[in-house]
């Protein structure tokens, strides 16, 4: 088995193929990490940026490199002693005609031999919702066609550009002569055999019979009825939110659910990854959107089975608070997102924090972030996933007599009441944890008593398990798109805190908490992933590292971005948006590139791009299914006014200078304890370097690796400057994990002591037999801390320690930190290699 030393997340697609990965293998080599961490790779949506839109789980995308391209990578990585971590995402499939399966079930129905592998209610017919409008307002436009479909050997209706299958019975409502033929042999069409069926009919789909589709095409009352005659129903795009057949993914009503909880549905899904982890290719997985699974813990204990003891499994899973996993998952651990939230708190300053909250509210108006998120979040449930709650409600009334209105009410309620994403019961009902929080929640919400009572109980009901897995799967996805995907762009006190995994609406945690939450990660998931940033944060590790430095420097902010902001020629829409766009510069801003004509033109492109989805996420007075384009383009006007204006430019960079520079000290902090804490350290595409993106699609940006490999091996002579600093500290580190696994691995947890009330700086110890390591950083070196006399306090049996990058000993039980760190801020004391 591979060392589990550092995985690297790479992201395939967008000019990334397996042959360009394969050539980036050396430079993670030398970089020292242990596993190359792909996203999905198997056959996605024509076009797909991201493969999470999978049409085929057993075939690897061809646009990548196929199988064969596949293999070249698998083998460059095995020459190189790299091991490989797959994205699966088990829970949702394409819901296009490119998906072989879900076009099977749209020409069968619920006669397919797919249809159970999708979760659809098929009490009613298949939605799809593609249309503008109304069906008969379609209609007459005209956008409607009968045709051949000459690829899939069939009959379509033709929807703008998208073919749709016609049900095979259905072919017996065209009665024009031309289809004689094509009649008799749909009569005998068997639903469980639709490859022999569209052989069979191969023949028959001929030139001749496209004249009889044209006139049919122009009956519309016949269109109509042939419509009628599906198994699918075409409706407005829109509704999709008050109604849909099928389980998505979140909103996106282009994902459809999956149920992976049905065993064959598993093996099908699973085969292809299960025959490379097998033939030695993959060595981990990483499970994508784990709860959106029925029963995410029948799931990972099947998938445990298949792989086997040595397969290192991860799960992509949110936690609130003090929530861990579920003790009986078998698997290594999480992403890392609470990793990012316990870093975010670290290296925030409460009192700055609070003072940078006050100003906000004073210039917006704007409520605290835990008022926004219960409004939020109650508008998520009843109105985006209406259709759910509806269903839920439906089910719920099946097995109570309470009225439906009040129930209902209860249910939205406790949705909305809930503070996890997700509890875990299972057919038998909840654990006694999940019931506790069930009902602690229920005391804290507003809702009829006897109504919320009744909720309780029927929930908890063992004859209630399709009541209780919808009501898991829906509560994950309206935590996130409330919280995740709305208050994280509209409350922008202080946007560092803005991201997966955090909680702005809480203060940030002490330095002790911090300590505590590493341990305890230490002890329950020592293979857990360290993240700093991911696909899927709002910013990258860098621009949030400078967001964190405004909270220990705010009087520096707030005292000069009034007279900045009034420089723009036009005015922003309202404060709040004036506010996001100043933070969101703040984060990104070049100060050590001079902005010429490109380089100006290339930041307004990213940022118009990531301005029109953050003000559209916020759903305040624009979004996506309608937008507000006097709103968007005010905003859009005030952005670029400042961008275009050279003493906005200056002044800005002149203000950040400060900001800009603890940020730098904060990131490569942060990175130093990612590197050395309880956890196995992931490292997102080119944040080795600079990470100063924002959300996607911007933080999906092709990386220049060669550049990164020039830098790589360059000796840098100034060590404190930053980018460089960085992964020079990145290849030191991981080459000590590299020789020292255990210790990094299970080596025990312990905060170090440090007297003289100096409560800026952090120390810790990592022990494992006879071999130690002692980290010790100021979290932010600012003239507001001053000398402050701190002694740090080691234990006594410590053996001889020398500075990693240096080489200087550590000794005595009582040493000065300002003499221990010198100019760097930080240093990482090990055992010398025997």
């Amino acid at each position: 088995m591979i060392p589990r030393i550092a995985t690297y997340r790479l992201q395939f697609r967008n000019g990334m193929t397996f042959d360009r990965a394969a050539g980036i293998v050396p430079y993670l080599a030398d970089l020292g990490v242990s596993h190359l961490y792909a996203s999905p790779i198997f056959a996605a949506t024509e076009g797909s940026t991201h493969g999470y839109d999978i049409t085929d789980y057993n075939r690897i995308d061809p646009a990548l490199g196929g199988q064969a391209g596949f293999l070249r990578l698998s083998a460059a990585l095995k020459q190189a002693g790299l091991g490989l971590m797959l994205d699966i995402v088990p829970n949702h499939m394409s819901a296009s005609m490119q998906n072989p399966w879900w076009r099977e079930v749209v020409e069968w129905g619920a006669a397919a031999p797919h249809a159970r592998h999708f979760d659809i209610d098929w009490s009613e017919r298949l939605t799809l919702p593609m249309l503008d409008s109304d069906f008969a307002t379609v209609q007459e436009t005209g956008t409607l066609a009968l045709a051949i479909d000459t690829e899939h050997r069939g009959l379509v209706l033709c929807c703008g550009d998208v073919p749709i299958p016609l049900a095979p019975p259905s072919y017996d409502m065209l009665d024009d002569p031309a289809f004689a033929a094509l009649r008799a042999a749909a009569a005998d069409a068997d639903p469980a055999r639709p490859d022999r069926f569209h052989k069979d009919i191969a023949p028959l789909l001929t030139d001749e019979i496209t004249p009889a589709l044209t006139r049919l095409s122009q009956d519309r009352d016949h269109v109509a009825r042939l419509h009628d005659a599906q198994p699918w129903v075409l409706t407005d795009w829109r509704t999709a939110k008050h109604h849909l057949s099928y389980r998505r993914f979140f909103e996106v009503t282009g994902l459809v659910g999956t149920r992976v909880e049905d065993p064959q549905v598993f093996d099908d899904i699973h085969r292809l990854t299960l025959d490379l982890v097998r033939q030695g290719h993959v060595d981990a997985l990483r499970v994508d959107h784990v709860d959106g699974l029925a029963d995410p813990t029948a799931y990972l204990h099947r998938l445990r089975g298949a792989v086997g003891a040595d397969v290192w499994i991860i799960v992509e899973k949110i936690t609130e608070g003090a929530e861990t996993l579920p003790s009986g998952w078998p698997v290594e651990g999480t992403t890392g997102y609470e990793f990012i939230a316990a870093m975010t708190d670290l290296f925030t300053d409460n009192a700055g924090a609070a003072r940078l909250q006050t100003a906000y509210a004073n210039r917006t108006g704007s409520d605290p972030a835990d008022r926004q998120r219960a409004r939020i979040k109650r508008v998520i449930v009843t109105r985006n996933f209406e259709g759910e709650l509806n269903r839920l409600t439906d089910l719920l009334c099946r097995h109570s007599d309470g009225h439906p209105g009040t129930l209902r009410d209860a249910l939205t309620a406790l949705i909305v009441g809930l503070p996890v994403y997700r509890t875990y019961g299972d057919a038998a009902g909840f654990c006694a944890s999940d019931a506790a929080l069930l009902r602690q929640t229920a005391e804290t919400v507003s809702a009829d008593p006897r109504a919320m009572a009744e909720v309780l109980r029927v929930l908890s009901d063992p004859e209630a398990a399709e009541l209780r897995s919808r009501f898991q799967q829906l509560t994950g996805p309206a935590m996130a798109k409330a919280v995740e995907d709305t208050l994280f762009y509209r409350h922008n006190a202080m946007m560092a805190r803005n991201e997966v995994g955090a909680d702005p609406a809480s203060p940030p945690a002490h330095t002790d908490q911090v300590h505590a939450a590493l341990a305890r990660r230490g002890r329950q998931e020592p293979f857990g992933l360290l993240a700093s940033a991911t696909h899927d944060t709002k910013r990258g590790e860098d621009a949030r590292a400078r967001l964190c430095a405004l909270s220990h420097l705010p009087e520096n902010w707030l005292g000069g971005i009034d007279a900045l902001a009034a420089m723009a020629a036009s005015p922003a829409p309202d404060a709040d948006v004036e506010w996001l766009i100043l933070q969101s510069l703040c984060a990104i801003w070049p100060l050590d590139d001079a902005l010429d004509d490109g380089a100006l033109g290339a930041l307004k492109q990213r940022f118009s791009a990531y301005l029109t989805k953050a003000l559209r996420e916020a759903n305040r007075q624009t979004d996506w299914a309608e937008q507000d384009e006097l709103y968007e383009q005010a905003a859009m006007n005030h952005a670029m006014s400042l961008l275009d204006n050279p003493a906005f430019r200056s002044g800005f960079s002149v203000l950040l200078s400060p900001i800009a520079a603890l940020g730098n000290h904060i990131s490569l902090a942060q990175t130093l304890i990612k590197l050395t804490a309880p956890g196995i350290p992931d490292i997102y595409q080119g944040s080795e370097f600079a990470d100063f993106s924002l959300v996607d699609p911007d933080n999906r940006r092709p990386v220049d690796f060669e550049n990164l490999a020039r830098q790589s091996r360059i000796a840098h002579p100034d060590r404190r400057a930053m980018p460089e600093r960085k992964i020079e500290l990145i290849q030191k580190v991981l080459a000590d994990r590299r020789s020292n696994p255990a210790l990094y691995a299970l080596g025990n947890y312990t905060a170090v002591p440090i007297s003289g009330g100096d409560s800026n700086l952090f120390a810790f110890l990592r022990s494992y037999h006879d071999i130690y390591l002692l980290v010790v950083l100021r979290l932010a070196p600012t003239p507001t801390y001053g000398a402050q006399n701190a002694i740090l306090h080691p234990p006594a049996h410590l053996p001889l320690l020398v500075e990693m990058m240096t080489g200087k000993p550590l000794t005595g039980t009582a040493v000065p930190v300002d003499r221990l760190l010198g100019a760097d801020e930080m240093a990482i004391f090990h055992s010398p290699r025997h």
